[in-house]
């Protein structure tokens, strides 16, 4: 199955490399870590920017419970379509071949106000500075005030147009091809630091966001 949806992936990429931008899924140890930064004790509403093949909606799916909502946005038609056959018979997930500036739209259309979590590996580098920051400023909105925006990324560009969050993580993950970075965008100061009294240590960067 791996390799079947790798080949998707390759095929998408090679269709819209600008879109897609990755050739291959992230390893799993990187979407552990990525979904390490989620709690799922609660029941959650998370929005996921640029499904893919469905490598992080899989593993998403295995830990939401069943009041959970997922909602997966993903540009390219054919991987939309992939996804939507892919988690046809599960409920609690919704897949968007729409821009993901609009997520609230959706949202508020299942009569929920704010996400949880957001999680994005849409390649931002490539996406002009007016629409990053259109998408930043709605993913803010639309989080609640303990929510988070996780990323994933080959640059820390994005660090430098989200000031509107109010402190963030960053971690280079070397176990992934191509390496990532992973930033963790909280949307208020004090979920970072109740975090930090419960986790142990690791070799993680926190920093406040940097000015545009």
């Amino acid at each position: 199955m791996a390799d079947r949806m790798s080949a998707i992936l390759f095929r998408r990429f090679l269709a819209r490399p600008l879109q897609v931008a990755y050739v291959v899924p992230s390893s799993r140890a990187m979407i552990k870590r990525v979904l390490g930064r989620m709690d799922f004790t609660l029941p959650r509403t998370i929005v996921e920017f640029g499904g893919g093949e469905g490598c992080y909606t899989r593993e998403i799916l295995k830990h939401l419970g069943p009041e959970g909502r997922l909602l997966v946005f993903e540009l390219d038609p054919h991987l939309a379509e992939h996804l939507r056959e892919q988690f046809r018979d599960d409920r609690r997930v919704h897949i968007y071949q729409s821009d993901a500036a609009h997520f609230r739209d959706e949202l508020q259309k299942l009569g929920i106000d704010h996400a949880d979590y957001v999680i994005s590996g849409i390649p931002f580098s490539y996406i002009e500075p007016q629409k990053k920051k259109e998408i930043l400023h709605a993913v803010h909105d639309g989080l609640k005030p303990d929510g988070v925006f996780c990323v994933y990324q080959v640059s820390m560009e994005l660090k430098r147009h989200a000031r509107m969050f109010a402190a963030c993580e960053v971690e280079y993950f070397l176990a992934n091809i191509p390496p990532m970075f992973i930033i963790a965008f909280h949307k208020s100061e004090m979920t970072l630091r109740k975090k930090a009294r419960k986790a142990p240590k690791q070799h993680r960067h926190r920093s406040q966001p940097a000015a545009a």
